[in-house]
């Protein structure tokens, strides 16, 4: 083989492997810029909602990708305040289960805040739907998800055309959710497991635990929580407004159990109200006169050795057609007051099994009336 034609093939021979590490070089520089176009199109055909992500970073190695910015908002709203607005989303390859033969991926979500804007939710064209942007945003996932964990969160509910303003937030939310997706569906059972944490207004501790099984349509759960020593002040915008009362002190607890099977809902709400005061207010005789209605029963239905003005409010029916029983809800604020103050404690008198007790009387209902 003569000399030129040695150099040739030995050129061949490096000019492959350069070729594919150059195109391979290509592809890793052009993954983030097809994935950022990819996620800002979903995230337009959204019915109803428009959003966009500012800048997405690609991990090979890890088998992962990060979402910085990214946010959605209603056409319709009439405000320009994100109704989701997720400042960096690590969406990952789940290693501990891929040991063990299952392929899935995990979420952690730093600083997310979902704000639920009233006047931008009211959407009388009917375009806008929850179901539409939610399976938008789980189909960005391109396995399923095993593991959620959320740091630092904020969830609120903002109504600003109410006079004051009214903010009901939970800041501070660190959650974690474990066994999501990939699990075996069987019947009734309840394989994903729920933890949070929060800080309501008013410095109120919030705690979330339970279990759910999110395979179903509508997920089945049993869950417990409770929020305490909240200030009563940081509800003046909400009770001024509903009420026409504000509180000059005292403090806030809820404390809750909420059971779902089948689409059928079981559960209690405990709200308990110590120490308060109300501010008395010169706005006119209706108002005062008000206010002394307000106060005299607030003396009469309270618990003077506790100070505290407290209910439990039942809840049940199958979600289409949830009722509060108001009559044990009554004579409960009574209980309270003259025979025995509610502890402020998660009563734990509900499961699981009452909740599909109540589904399957309903399922029989129905297939006696077919």
């Amino acid at each position: 083989m003569s000399e030129l034609k040695r150099r040739r093939y030995k050129n061949k021979r490096y000019a492959v492997p350069v070729i594919l590490i150059i195109l391979l070089i290509i592809i890793r520089l052009s993954l983030p810029y097809l994935i950022k176009n990819y996620v800002n199109k979903v995230l337009a055909d959204i019915p109803g909602y428009y959003g966009q992500v500012e800048d997405i970073d690609l991990s090979i190695i890890r088998g992962a990708y990060t979402i910085h910015g990214m946010y959605l908002n209603t056409v319709n709203g009439n405000t320009e305040l994100p109704f989701l607005d997720f400042k960096k989303t690590d969406i990952s390859v789940e290693w501990n289960a891929l040991f063990h033969g299952k392929i899935v991926s995990e979420i952690e979500m730093t600083e997310p805040t979902i704000l639920y804007v009233f006047e931008d939710q009211q959407d009388t064209t009917g375009v806008a739907d929850t179901e539409d942007w939610s399976k938008a945003l789980t189909d960005l996932v391109p396995i399923d998800i095993n593991q959620l964990t959320i740091e630092n969160g904020k969830f609120a509910f903002l109504q600003l055309q109410a006079d004051p303003n009214i903010d009901l937030h939970l800041a501070n939310v660190q959650l974690s959710a474990s066994n999501l997706r990939n699990v075996v569906e069987k019947s009734r059972t309840l394989p994903s497991n729920i933890h949070a944490t929060a800080l309501s207004i008013g410095n109120g501790n919030v705690i979330l635990d339970g279990d759910m099984n999110l395979v179903k349509e509508i997920p089945d759960m049993d869950i417990s929580f409770s929020l305490e020593n909240a200030n009563a002040k940081a509800l003046n915008d909400f009770t001024n407004y509903y009420a026409g009362i504000d509180f000059d002190e005292g403090s806030f607890d809820l404390f809750g159990e909420l059971a779902i099977a089948d689409g059928y809902m079981k559960g209690s709400f405990k709200p308990i109200l110590k120490n308060a005061k109300l501010i008395g207010k010169d706005d006119g005789f209706l108002q005062t006169l008000w206010e002394g209605f307000v106060g005299f029963f607030k003396f009469v239905l309270k618990n003077h050795k506790k100070d505290t003005l407290a209910t439990k409010i039942p809840v049940e029916g199958d979600l289409n057609n949830v009722k509060t029983k108001i009559w044990p809800t009554v004579t409960r604020i009574f209980r309270n007051a003259w025979i025995q103050a509610y502890k402020d404690v998660v009563d734990d008198d509900l499961n699981y099994q009452d909740a599909t007790e109540g589904a399957d009387k309903l399922n029989n209902k129905k297939s006696k009336k077919k």
